[in-house]
């Protein structure tokens, strides 16, 4: 075909047009959208026209595929280590308060909500007062105190009397 003889022809490209028998490109009528598309991107090759941008999303380049995933590996390697923070600090609360691993999660849990504090920030708290002593719980996660004993002498070790001492 010559695109000089083709009266119908754009200039600078194909043109597709709805029409009342379907479509038409060029002169060329075709019955559906997708035959008239491929009968478009035949005509423009035909005619030396570049090809049209492929459809959908943008190929990514390398270098933007490499950001992407150097991005993703970061958020997975920080979610890990927030969750092994949590799983040490359900494992203090549990043996701290004699609690099973879902009840001190459970706990950890509620104590953050009721502060306005996130899990994994009370989680850290927790594991730090392991190795320091002085850093201050909430008062529903501190280690449990025992009662203070009384002064005095133990009831063991008081001495028996004897009838020696008793008499005199």
């Amino acid at each position: 075909m010559d695109p000089a003889a083709r009266p119908g022809d754009a200039p600078d490209g194909v043109v597709v047009r709805r029409s009342g028998q379907g479509w038409q490109v060029g002169e060329e009528h075709a019955a559906d959208l997708i035959s008239a598309m491929v009968l478009a991107d035949l005509l423009a090759a035909e005619l030396g026209l570049p090809a049209p941008p492929p459809a959908g999303p943008p190929a990514a380049t390398e270098a933007g595929e490499a950001a992407r995933l150097a991005v993703t590996v970061t958020q997975l390697e920080h979610a890990l280590a927030a969750r092994v923070r949590v799983e040490q600090a359900i494992g203090v609360l549990a043996e701290r308060h004699r609690l099973r691993p879902r009840q001190a999660f459970d706990l950890l849990r509620n104590v953050a909500r009721a502060g306005g504090l996130k899990v994994t920030d009370l989680a850290e708290t927790v594991v730090d007062s392991t190795s320091n002593p002085l850093l201050p719980l909430p008062a529903e996660l501190a280690r449990k105190q025992p009662a203070p004993r009384q002064r005095g002498r133990s009831p063991r070790r008081a001495r028996p009397e004897t009838p020696a001492a008793a008499g005199s």
